[in-house]
């Protein structure tokens, strides 16, 4: 017979396992063995499996919280008023994440197979980045031959970047990417920077 003890212990577990996972995940990767989870949880695997079956439901239910928090900054993004704002601090809110999740920016962006749980939400993130990329060009915001796939390629390089060296060296890069992306006249005139309110921390 299941007691409410029991059903309160099992709770108690799941909410463990899934804390930490998302650490876990955050990181080193969506690659960390079921078996280390739940060596770090302090529980025995099968106890892992007979609440999270596949690696695929675990990696859900550690990211859907983070997920969540990416719609919300898209939705933020989509609703900024000014082209040029929205689209770089998308990609310098990528890369904090960078800084912060790896286990985020492979489940929404990179070619793990546990991202699959996130289809629907990668092709609402593809969606919207090309919206913000449109509008940037046709306000004249970012070089007129600048295209999604570019601004892919930032991210690319950005998702490449080893979290062991330096925040600041990061900042610098996402930077160096963002001026590529303004038009002549605008680097010209900013010295190099991205416009007001948006200066790397580094």
């Amino acid at each position: 017979m299941v007691t409410r003890k029991t059903r309160m212990d099992a709770a108690h577990n799941r909410r463990h396992i899934v804390a930490v996972a998302r650490a876990a995940f955050a990181d080193e990767g969506l690659d960390l063995p079921m078996r280390e989870i739940a060596r770090r949880a302090g529980l025995g695997v099968a106890t892992v499996h007979r609440h999270f079956p596949t690696r695929a439901d675990l990696v859900t239910a550690a990211l859907a919280e983070h997920v969540a928090a990416c719609r919300a900054d898209m939705r933020a993004a989509l609703d900024e008023p000014d082209p040029w704002r929205a689209l770089s601090g998308t990609v310098r809110g990528f890369a904090e994440h960078r800084l912060r999740d790896r286990g985020l920016n492979e489940a929404l962006f990179g070619p793990h197979p546990a991202a699959t749980a996130f289809a629907a939400d990668r092709r609402e993130q593809a969606r919207a980045l090309r919206h913000l990329v449109d509008r940037a060009r046709a306000a004249g915001a970012v070089r007129s031959d600048v295209s999604v796939d570019d601004v892919r390629v930032c991210l690319a390089a950005i998702a490449s970047f080893r979290p062991t060296r330096p925040a600041t060296a990061l900042h610098r890069l996402v930077d160096l990417l963002l001026t590529g992306l303004r038009p002549w006249e605008t680097s010209a005139r900013t010295g190099g920077r991205n416009g007001p309110g948006d200066v790397s921390e580094g």
